[in-house]
């Protein structure tokens, strides 16, 4: 493709004086050579345009890409593109803020604009710098994220023209830094930061006739941050303060806000000793003539300035030190300076202001009047006072001010540092510069020139920056680099900074005393003229000089500059204030002032060229150097971080909202170096697509084949070589592809036109479709008419007198004739019907017949079929209960064993404490015959050892001999003594064998082993200490003596005891035989006990049919059975009693056996464990007490077995009884109750005998009355277990009460009595059975549990540990009831409530409610168990309500739960305590809901196309790239959806209540549709008809969710409505004053800024759609204009709906609570 083929039909820019381009159309394709192009304007004049064939006019873009976010992503790179996308975005779409790059242009819309709350900041925090909209706030979180990720150091450079608004945007994002690093402090240093900028604000800005806020020096503000990348503190530097504005303001201009907003508060008590009055009577401050500024108040900021002086720390008395300092600078101004004659001046000492003056200072006014008139000439011979003429003491009066003004703006920065400062080190930080752009006025002076050279050196880092970033790029994408032309501005800095440049004459000529600005203008003519392209001299003035900047050229009138450059004031006057008593004034002139800031002292620069060195300290303090060195600093700093630029417009002069001026826009754009890097990346590839990208915008210019391959990298190149025929216009990199100027452009054209051909060929179809179909209705129609006219005219051409004769004839002759036939059919079907009828219904009812039989049959098999399975089924069911209750069973009665055992220990230990003093002598004898043994075995030992230990003991002192020889080598004379000591004491140890004999045999009693080590250490130490003391020595011999006489009078009483030894064997022998036999006498009684309880078991058994009495027993009479005992359940009862008590005997052997073989292996070891001696003494003692214990309980239990043997006789003659009693007749009732007393005679006279036997084993055994209560205990807990495990509560019940009448009848041993009034009671129940034999029976009311938990108070911290800290709840809502640990702490406050006791209830609860904050502290993100204890908390306070006994929660519960009501406390408070934990909880589940959700809320529901095939990507620009070609771990809807049901699942299963679980989606659903909607607003990109049909099928997923999950009635959907209707907004057409009116009708739920935020921001995807005219916008907003509405953009995320927890009374009965094994609450008893 050539390029002049391009020039065909499209548009072009060409030259503007006005608007400095204009957009014209080629109205004839332009031919190789041609000179003239015919163009059409957009006002539709023709114009016949002459170029030059080598330098055609550039092109125009297409519309698709006008408007984007970012410049470089035009296809056509250049001036008058960059311009009119400017405009389109500034004027049409009212968007501020656009990329260049790396570069942000913001325009100054001078108008408050809603882009800049919380929630903005909130929304472009974490998110990509491409994802959004420009902004400030995106290139703040840029840097941020930088910094945080490489931990290296940002910058954001802020530039621009005086008015541009550079300060707001500053000011912006500080405040964003201070808002996304908030520090976990309460020092609040990020708010310290952001009050510094109102200070120095007040203290540095001014108004200005191009800014009403112009700040008058640069700042370069450093924010500290820690390794957790909060803010931990600041600093600040100034530049170049405009110091001249403090004396001298242009007309329209004001000085320093800080003068007006003292004089605003003039009138103010703390402002009275000022002296001040209002502006207009200083001379400072009326000098512009304009001393209000609109919409300003003064005496406001200066509150504000001052509570900002506050909050940094900056007290009362240094406030008023300043402002004492500013009220002296404007009396200084006011004093009044005379002429007198020519050459001098005078002040009158009664000049009010100056007396102000002085006394504000401190100062003599007399000395102040003098100097300021004259002025003091030292020379080397002579000092000569020279009076000053008028103008040179103004001069003089005015420098001064300024110096003092000077130090003071000084002053307040250092302190505002130091209240900045911090006292950790700092990890990182982040520099905001905020300086001045560029500056050409009709006259320049010193200041712009210093203006312009700091932008030159700024704008050489900025070239320096963008070619690397260029580089980068380039090899990051492994694509050849090629050198890039970019303008080095180089030479401009040499000019001005280098050896002999501008500023080292200026330096040179302030040294001279006569040096003037023509000696030095004239030194710059000599030294540049022709020599330096860079430097001119005007053509009509000898004053001034030109520079070629960067930017432009500026002329420098040089009047002033050595006096701004020395800034000197006479040295009287500084001696003058020196001496103030102020102290603040005297420390601003001392002679070696401390820096200013950390920064202020060592700088070290080193210039592009060698700088004279400064010959002494005057020339090094000149204004001009002191800037190049600060300037240095920070290009050093900057050099040092990672820049971001932001570079501030002006669109207008006139300040007018969203006007735009091309003239003045175009030069700050040249001057701010925007076009230059326009030019540098359109030199290059400046059009930059990922593959996904190229491929999904352009997938329309593929073949099948291409769009068929897997590869989407192999399509891209073979789509583009086709298209494409240069291959020098694009290059393949790794990610993305790169084309160059135009490309994007022609491959846009190529789509358009395919797009245009698809819709010519469906419109041709569809037309001929319509136009074919519109003439079959034509012809058909045509048809219809021809027949009728054709019947018409046939008719009239027939009708006759005789054609009507025949005609009528013919019709009679065809009635009859048709009459008759259809008689003749109408018969000849009856005959037929009548005939099928008939063998149809016979057919009919035979198989009716058949069907009845057939069912007949079937009925038959199916009922002994079901009968059979039924049966089939009932025994599987019993078998299943019978094995599980045995498993139960047998369960329980191991527990029971395990107690058993218990209480058989305490049992021996007592029997063994009363067998105690019985067997006392006994146990002596055996002690003192053990211990013979033992000592006569230890002596053998003990002389066996001997011989060994004195062989061990020779060896060990010879090691040692030799070991103190080793250690004595220098001291030969000590070791000959030592020597004859050991010889010594080997004699001794001799000597005294038999003692030191028996002292190791009493050790070795004490510690085996380790005293032998111990005794060997002591030796050494022994021998040591004998070399040393021979006092020592003696000692240890007494005390070996001593130990010998107790050893000799221990073996004289054991010699005494040997006499006993005999008699203590036969005893033990004697033992040893009664053990043997009462182990026998054991086992043959238990097997005994075995077979009686077999042969009773047996009786039982085949005494009676168990079934058949149940089957001649009513229902009725069953339950009045129960009321007293049931005679089968007792039997059942005793009779597994009786198994236990076998299996338990048997249990008990098995015990028995293994203790006694463990205890004989102990006996025989006794002998060789010496330390454990008194233990088995012990032990043998409690296996004979056990033995007899064993016997005893055994005998006790045996006598229990006569008992058993009466119970179960009685019961059997009962049974017979009440069988013989049923089968009489009710006539009969008086002689059945005669015959049951004479029974019960008869049975009374039976039983007499056992009964005398049992009292006369009463009065043997009464001793062991107490062991009999353990059978009984073991029968009663057999009962309670038959109790609980059977399903008919009345049944165990009357179980349980048959257990304790067996319990009492065995403790008090009348059991007859209780049985004879048992009887006459069931004679009773059967008497009342009878008479109401045909009445409705109510069973009497059960005893139940009554719904609490029992707990001792020290288990409360169990209680919630178990059941609060450590429970997971996952294991915990399957099967189980809601709330369960809920209704569980509940049971346990009824029971602190049911003891009345007030300490343990306030304890408990307060216990709780710890315990629910700590588990929410502790799993703060833990979306499971946040849910979880949401809704426990929400039933515990349900229960509280529920059973507080208040009416208006009692209405819906049942009288028992009423009964569970609290009884003695009100618990309104911690209900209370309660509701307020729960709303904290609940907004606690809400933030984690949000924060799980919220990352996929903008890439599912605006990002991800949901509706294939309908979107369109378009270029991004430098800012947004993808790394590779799919994103497989982006968010979809589906990941919502699946959000969403993860969140209702697990809400269900934790027991949320319904109400609750609706709010909480609601919240959800607001959440998803704000943070889109803000998303929406944000990102222009997103702003068109196709996303709105993506986010109408998303808003329709998420319906059908609240569908499917029945969740309709949650109002959740009316949240989604503002997005609904954004959606329909970006869908519906906006042309006509009818769309206009529909917009306003439906828009209901979006407010005025938000509807024309979404208008300006419509942005079409392709060539077919239009763009929203702004007339038609402004149409809209007059419409709405009446709405009340909030004039915010954002909707607040952050925003919660109130919470309300609706009360649901628990329908779960608190006496059918169990606890699940799972919770570890054994410790709990239900009551």
């Amino acid at each position: 493709m050539h390029f002049f083929e391009i020039y065909t039909t499209c548009l072009v820019w060409i030259p503007d004086n006005e608007e400095v381009w204009q957009s014209a159309e080629i109205t004839k394709d332009y031919r190789t050579g041609e000179r003239v192009l015919h163009l059409r304007l957009e006002d539709g004049t023709e114009l016949a345009y002459s170029v030059d064939p080598t330098a055609l006019p550039p092109l125009r873009n297409p519309d698709i890409l006008v408007g984007e976010n970012d410049l470089t992503a035009l296809s056509y790179l250049h001036d008058p593109a960059v311009l009119h996308n400017l405009k389109v975005r500034f004027v049409e779409s009212k968007l501020i803020y656009t990329y260049s790059g790396i570069i942000l242009v913001a325009m100054n819309p001078y108008k408050q604009l809603p882009i800049y709350g919380d929630a903005i900041i909130h929304a472009y925090s974490g998110q990509n710098m491409g994802d959004m909209d420009p902004h400030i706030f995106a290139v703040a979180e840029e840097a941020y994220k930088q910094m945080a990720r490489n931990n290296k150091n940002q910058s954001i450079i802020v530039s621009g023209e005086s008015g541009a608004g550079k300060t707001v945007s500053a000011r912006y994002a500080m405040r964003y830094f201070a808002m996304v690093s908030k520090s976990s402090s309460n020092a609040h240093v990020e708010d310290k930061v952001l009050a510094s900028n109102p200070i120095t604000e007040a203290v540095g800005n001014a108004k200005t006739t191009r800014n009403d806020n112009s700040s008058r020096f640069g700042k370069y503000t450093e924010i500290s941050f820690d390794r957790r990348h909060q803010i931990i503190g600041a600093n600040m530097r100034t530049y170049l303060l405009e110091k001249s504005r403090v004396v001298f303001q242009s007309e329209n201009e004001r000085n320093y806000h800080i003068f007006y907003q003292l004089c605003a508060s003039a009138l103010q008590p703390e402002f009275k000793p000022l002296k001040l009055g209002s502006a207009e009577e200083f001379n400072y401050t009326r000098m512009g003539g304009s001393t209000v500024i609109e919409g300003v108040d003064d005496r406001a900021d200066m509150m504000e300035t001052r509570k900002t002086f506050t909050l940094l720390g900056l007290k009362e008395d240094f406030q008023m030190d300043v402002f004492k300092l500013l009220a002296a600078i404007l009396h200084l101004g006011n004093v009044q300076i005379m002429a007198v004659g020519d050459d001098r001046s005078l002040i009158s000492l009664e000049d009010k202001h100056l007396d102000i003056f002085c006394e504000l200072l401190d100062l003599d006014s007399e000395p102040m009047a003098q100097w300021l008139c004259q002025r003091k000439i030292i020379t080397s011979s002579e000092t000569v006072i020279k009076p000053m003429t008028k103008l040179q003491a103004l001069n003089a009066r005015d420098a001064l001010a300024k110096k003092i003004y000077s130090h003071l703006f000084d002053y307040i920065v250092e302190r505002i540092n130091q209240a900045l400062q911090f006292t950790g080190k700092q990890h990182t930080f982040i520099g905001v510069l905020d300086i001045y752009g560029f500056e050409t006025f009709d006259v320049n002076s010193f200041e712009q020139f210093c203006i312009n050279y700091a932008n030159e050196k700024l704008q050489q880092q900025f070239n320096l920056h963008v070619f690397k970033l260029e580089q980068e790029e380039y090899m990051k994408e492994d694509i050849p680099w090629t050198l890039i032309d970019f303008y080095d501005n180089q030479p401009a800095i040499d000019l001005i900074e280098a050896k002999m440049g501008i500023l080292e004459l200026l330096d040179e000529e302030c040294l001279l005393p006569q040096g003037t600005d023509e000696n030095w203008l004239q030194k710059l003519y000599n030294n540049f003229i022709n020599k330096n392209p860079l430097f001119q001299k005007p053509r009509m003035s000898n004053t001034s000089f030109i520079i070629q900047h960067f930017a432009d050229k500026v002329e420098y009138k040089c009047e002033g500059f050595l006096e701004k450059n020395r800034d000197t004031v006479y040295e009287v006057l500084i001696e003058i204030l020196k001496s103030s008593k102020f102290h603040l004034c005297a420390d601003f002139f001392k002679d070696n002032p401390a820096p200013i800031s950390r920064f202020g002292s060592a700088i070290k620069v080193k210039p592009a060229r060698p700088v004279v060195k400064a010959p002494n300290k005057q020339f090094r303090t000149t204004v001009g150097n002191k800037f190049r060195s600060s300037l240095y600093l920070l290009m050093e700093t900057l050099n040092a971080t990672t820049p971001h630029y932001v570079r501030c417009i002006k669109p207008n002069d006139e300040k007018m909202p969203f006007e735009f001026d091309s003239k003045r826009v175009a030069q700050q754009l040249r001057a701010c170096g925007v076009l230059e890097t326009i030019r540098i990346s359109a030199q290059s590839y400046p059009s930059r697509w990922t593959y996904i990208e190229f491929f999904s915008r352009y997938s329309i210019l593929m073949t099948q084949h291409e769009l068929s391959l897997s590869d989407k990298k192999k399509v891209c190149r073979t789509v583009l070589q086709r298209l494409i025929q240069d291959p020098n216009q694009y290059q393949f990199g790794r990610t993305k592809i790169f084309f160059r100027a135009g490309q994007v452009a022609y491959l846009e054209k190529l789509r358009s036109d395919k797009l245009r051909q698809a819709c010519i060929m469906i419109q041709k179809n569809v037309r001929g479709w319509l136009q074919r179909k519109k003439f079959l209705r034509v012809r058909q129609a045509t048809i219809m008419i021809q027949q009728y006219f054709r019947g018409q005219r046939t008719v009239r051409q027939a009708i006759t007198a005789t054609a009507l004769k025949q005609t009528w004839a013919a019709i009679v002759i065809q009635k009859y004739c048709r009459g008759y036939l259809v008689r003749k059919l109408c018969q000849l079907i009856h005959v037929a019907a009548v005939t099928i009828q008939a063998y149809t219904r016979g057919f009919l009812a035979r198989k009716k017949y058949r069907k009845m039989l057939k069912e007949h049959k079937a009925i038959i098999l199916q009922k002994y079929a079901r009968a059979w399975l039924a049966r089939r089924r009932f025994q599987n069911i019993r078998r299943f209960v019978l094995n599980i209750q045995l498993s139960y069973r047998v369960q329980r009665l191991q527990k029971k064993l395990e107690d058993q055992n218990k209480e058989n220990h305490g049992l021996l230990e007592k029997l063994t404490s009363l067998a105690s003093t019985h067997a006392h002598d006994l146990d002596t004898i055996q002690k003192l015959e053990l211990e013979l043994e033992k000592l006569t075995t230890q002596k053998r030992i003990s002389e066996d050892k001997g011989k060994k230990y004195k062989d061990d003991k020779e060896q060990k002192i010879s090691k040692l001999e030799k070991q103190a020889k080793e250690l004595q080598e220098e001291k030969e004379v000590l070791q000959a003594k030592l020597q004859e000591k050991t010889e010594e004491m080997k004699g001794i140890i001799i000597k005294n064998w038999a003692a030191l004999e028996l002292r190791i045999l009493e050790k070795n009693f004490q510690n085996q082993k380790q005293d032998y080590e111990k005794e060997i250490e002591s030796l050494k130490e022994e021998i040591k200490t004998l070399s040393e003391e021979k006092i020592q020595l003696q000692h240890q011999i007494q005390q070996d003596l001593i130990i010998q006489d107790g050893l000799k009078m221990e073996a004289e009483q054991l010699t005494k005891q040997l006499q006993i030894i005999p008699e203590l064997q036969k005893e033990i022998e004697l033992l040893q035989a009664q053990k043997i036999d009462v182990e026998k006498q054991a086992q043959s009684q238990k097997r005994e006990l075995r077979e009686k309880m077999s042969e009773v078991a047996k009786q039982l058994l085949d005494s009676y049919d168990l079934e058949d009495v149940r089957s001649r027993l009513s229902t009725e009479d069953l339950e009045h059975l129960n009321e007293d005992g049931e005679i089968w359940f007792a039997y059942e009862g005793l009779k597994k009693a009786t198994r236990v008590l076998e299996s338990h005997f048997q249990s008990q052997k098995d015990i028995y056996e293994k203790e006694i073989e463990a205890l004989n292996f102990k006996v025989e070891h006794l002998s060789q464990e010496i330390n454990h001696l008194q233990k088995l003494f012990r032990k043998e003692n409690d296996i004979n007490d056990s033995i007899r214990l064993e016997v005893s309980r055994l005998t006790s239990e045996n006598m229990v077995i006569p008992d058993l043997k009466q119970q179960i006789s009685e019961l059997q003659n009962q049974k017979m009884d009440l069988e013989n009693h049923f089968q009489e007749q009710t006539a009969k009732m008086k002689g059945k109750m005669e015959g049951i007393s004479d029974q019960l005679h008869h049975n009374l006279s039976k039983e007499g005998t056992p009964r005398r036997k049992l009292e006369a084993e009463n009065e043997i055994y009464t001793k062991e009355k107490e062991k009999l209560i353990a059978p009984s205990q073991e029968i009663q807990g057999t009962n309670d277990h038959l109790k609980k495990q059977h399903e008919n509560e009345i049944k165990r019940q009357e179980a349980s009460r048959l257990a304790v009448e067996n319990m009492e009848l065995e403790e008090k041993l009348d059991m007859k009595d209780r049985m004879i009034k048992k009887l006459e009671d069931q004679i009773r129940t059967l008497t009342k059975t009878i008479e109401k034999a045909n009445e409705l029976h109510v069973p009497a009311a059960p005893k139940e549990y009554i719904g609490m938990m029992e707990y001792k108070k020290e288990d409360e911290g169990r209680i919630v540990q178990n059941l609060i800290l450590d429970l997971k709840p996952r294991g915990v809502v399957v099967n189980m009831i809601p709330g369960l640990p809920a209704h569980i702490l509940f049971m346990c406050v009824r029971y602190a409530d049911y003891l009345n006791d007030a300490d343990m209830l306030k304890s408990f609860m307060n216990i709780i409610i710890n315990g629910i904050k700590q588990v929410i502290k502790e799993h703060i993100e833990d979306f499971e168990m946040v849910s979880f204890w949401l809704s426990n908390t929400y039933y515990f306070l349900n229960s509280l309500k529920q059973y507080s006994g208040e009416e208006e929660f009692m209405k819906h519960n049942t009288p028992r739960q009423n009964k569970n009501c609290l009884k003695h406390f009100d618990l309104s408070e911690y209900r209370q305590i309660l509701s307020d934990l729960a709303i904290h909880i609940y907004h606690q589940f809400i933030i984690v809901m949000e924060n799980n959700i919220q990352p996929m809320i903008v890439p599912g529901m605006l990002e991800y196309e949901s509706l294939q095939g309908i979107s369109g990507l378009k270029p991004t620009g430098f800012r947004k790239r993808s790394s590779s070609i799919d994103d497989t771990d982006a968010y979809t809807m589906t990941s919502i959806l699946q959000q969403l049901s993860y969140f209702y699942s697990t809400m269900c299963q934790n027991g949320l209540d319904s109400e609750l679980l609706k709010q909480a989606v609601k919240q959800l659903f607001f959440l998803i549709g704000a943070v889109t909607l803000n998303s929406l607003f944000l990102r222009k990109d997103m702003c068109s008809c196709r996303k709105g049909m993506q986010i109408r099928c998303n808003i329709s997923y998420l319906e059908e969710w609240l569908k499917e999950k029945n969740l309709q009635n949650s109002t959740a959907k009316e949240t989604l409505e503002p997005l609904s209707q954004a959606a329909w907004l970006l869908q519906v057409n906006k042309i006509t004053d009818d769309d206009a009116k529909e917009i306003c009708e439906c828009c209901t739920s979006l407010s005025t800024v938000q509807i024309v935020k979404i208008l300006n921001s419509y942005t079409p995807i392709d060539d077919f759609e239009k763009r929203v005219a702004p007339s038609f916008v402004r149409k809209v907003q007059a419409m709405l204009n009446n709405r009340e509405d909030m004039p915010q953009l954002m909707l607040d995320t952050k925003y919660l709906f109130q919470v309300t927890f609706p009360f649901t009374p628990s329908p779960y009965a608190l006496e059918t609570i169990q606890i699940p094994s799972s919770f570890k609450l054994g410790f709990l008893t239900r009551v």
